[in-house]
């Protein structure tokens, strides 16, 4: 007989252990390939449009205009108009643009304290636990043990009337038999096991709960963008409340001077007690406003004080003093669409979402198929402490368990259940990046026109302030009466107070487009 040469059977042996390594490296169900997000290549023209410049009205006459003071009460800075750009955005510390120490010594305290930011921060933690007890099962299992028992065995049993009748047999030439009753017994030993992955349902399972991590730090960073933007639109509405405070403390210095200006003409027998009692009133209803600032500033306080873990209260000091709404730069560059799919936190959530639903579909038909594990158990018995550790007490038992799945029902329902919830994440995702996309727009064109319409608000009251002025002279002079001087007093007052509004509603507008990009944690470029 030819025997094969050794080669042979070394070639023989590996043909096995490589069939094992093959099925060993393959994962049963769909392999996971990132989603191209539906985004175009640039912006649309209307959300880089810049704004056009206000025109100035031509004159009437040749009067030379009158001195006035700038229409921005103090504690309001008005900026040129800004335009968005599509040059590359750098967008992880966005409030640096507005150049205020104040706001962005807010939000740093704010990162470091906000209770429901740190709340996020646990979750992400314990979705991280998560996975690494899910990667465990890769693993063997390594367990020791011991244990003591008394036991005796009742006499009126088969048994136990077996253990009292046997000691008293006599057999010739076997040795005399002691069976205690009771009886102690201890024992020493260890089991192990590892379940084989042969189809790869363990990694799957990994696989899963490691997207599902990635789902909870996505919505750990959506936590951070939100709390960014509030705390910044809360300052901004605090600094918007103070300087129209300011304006109508201002107002209210102005119709002083008018009533006066009616108390002295109605000494004088120029007009009647109806002027004066107009004055009065057009004050009184001045003063009346002022309450409604103060509640919005207070209001402001307390929640930034909420964002950033104080006492409602504790930042009144800080920030009760009033001070400008920050500006908003003159070019804001907010980079391509492409990279709006890699920085906003609710997209990249959105993908891994999908990641981990798909991954669930190779759990489930994991589940189908054998497992395979290996045990082993070795343990020292004895009823003595000094026999215990002698090798006639060793017992072990050691081998592979297999468990093939004929018919289930349910598991192949599995199956179908993760696939339409993979095909679910899937439009879940398509949607996100659409409405990414529509928020996006929509801050750009809301940030545009409030600009504009700051721009001819701004306008608006110049041409108010002449207008009281001419009306408050001609009065003076006696050349008409104190209704035009209140009609121009009150519409300079109303402009007043929307040209401030839409100020601070443009500062605003830049956080809402900073929010909507997903600024505050990250360039587009970081890699998952």
């Amino acid at each position: 007989m030819i025997k094969p040469h050794r080669h042979h059977r070394a070639a023989r042996r590996a043909v096995p252990a490589a069939g094992i390594l093959l099925l060993a490296g393959c994962a049963v169900g769909p392999n996971f390939a990132p989603p191209k997000a539906p985004v175009p290549q640039h912006w649309s023209k209307h959300t880089l449009q810049p704004p056009p410049a206000v025109p100035q009205p031509p004159r009437q006459d040749a009067t030379p205009p009158v001195a006035l003071a700038s229409p921005a009460a103090p504690g309001v800075s008005l900026a040129p108009l800004s335009t968005v750009e599509e040059q590359p955005a750098q967008l992880e510390a966005w409030w640096g643009a507005f150049q205020d120490p104040t706001l962005s010594a807010l939000i740093e305290r704010s990162l470091r304290s906000n209770l429901e930011l740190r709340v996020a921060v646990l979750r992400t933690q314990e979705a991280l636990a998560e996975r690494d007890i899910s990667a465990a099962g890769l693993w063997p299992s390594l367990a020791a043990n011991a244990s003591y028992d008394r036991e005796r065995i009742s006499e009126s049993t088969p048994e136990g009337s077996l253990l009292t009748t046997f000691p008293n047999l006599s057999i010739p030439g076997v040795p005399h038999i002691s069976i205690p009753n009771p009886y102690n017994q201890y024992q020493l030993g260890a089991t192990a096991s590892w379940e084989l992955d042969l189809f790869g349902r363990l990694r799957r399972t990994v696989e899963a709960a490691n997207a599902a991590a990635q789902v909870s730090l996505e919505d750990q960073r959506a936590v951070r963008v939100s709390l960014l933007g509030e705390v910044a639109q809360s300052y901004l509405a605090l600094r918007g409340a103070q300087a129209r405070k300011a304006v109508a403390r201002e107002n209210l210095a102005t119709i002083g001077d008018l009533l006066e200006l009616t108390r002295q003409r109605h000494a004088a027998g120029l007009n009647t007690e109806l002027d004066v009692r107009n004055a009065i009133a057009e004050l009184t209803q001045t003063r009346a406003t002022l309450p409604a600032f103060d509640l919005q500033v207070s209001e402001a306080i307390h929640e930034l004080g909420v964002l950033t873990d104080r006492q409602p209260e504790e930042l009144r000091a800080e920030l009760d003093r009033a001070a400008a709404v920050p500006p908003v730069p003159p070019r804001v560059p907010i980079g391509l669409p492409a990279e709006l799919a890699r920085r906003r936190p609710d997209i990249r959530e959105a993908e891994a979402n999908l990641h981990a639903a798909t991954a669930q579909i190779g759990v489930a038909v994991g589940n189908l198929y054998p497992d395979l594990t290996l045990s082993a158990q070795g343990a020292f018995q004895s009823e003595s402490l000094g026999s215990l550790l002698k090798w006639g007490s060793l017992f072990e038992t050691i081998g592979p368990e297999l468990d093939i799945p004929i018919f289930d029902r349910g598991r192949w329902k599995t199956v179908h259940l993760y696939k339409l919830k993979a095909r679910e994440a899937a439009l879940s995702y398509r949607s996100t990046v659409l409405n990414a996309l529509r928020e996006v727009e929509d801050a750009a064109a809301a940030y545009n026109a409030d600009q504009q319409q700051r721009e001819w608000l701004t306008d608006t009251v110049r041409q108010n302030e002449i207008a009281l002025e001419l009306a408050r002279e001609r009065y003076q002079s006696g050349l008409t009466d104190f209704l035009n001087v209140l009609d121009a007093l009150r519409s300079l007052q109303q402009n007043q107070m929307a040209m401030l509004a839409s100020t601070t509603a443009v500062s605003t507008d830049l956080v809402t487009l900073y929010r909507t990009l997903g600024g505050g944690w990250a360039s587009p470029s970081a890699n998952r």
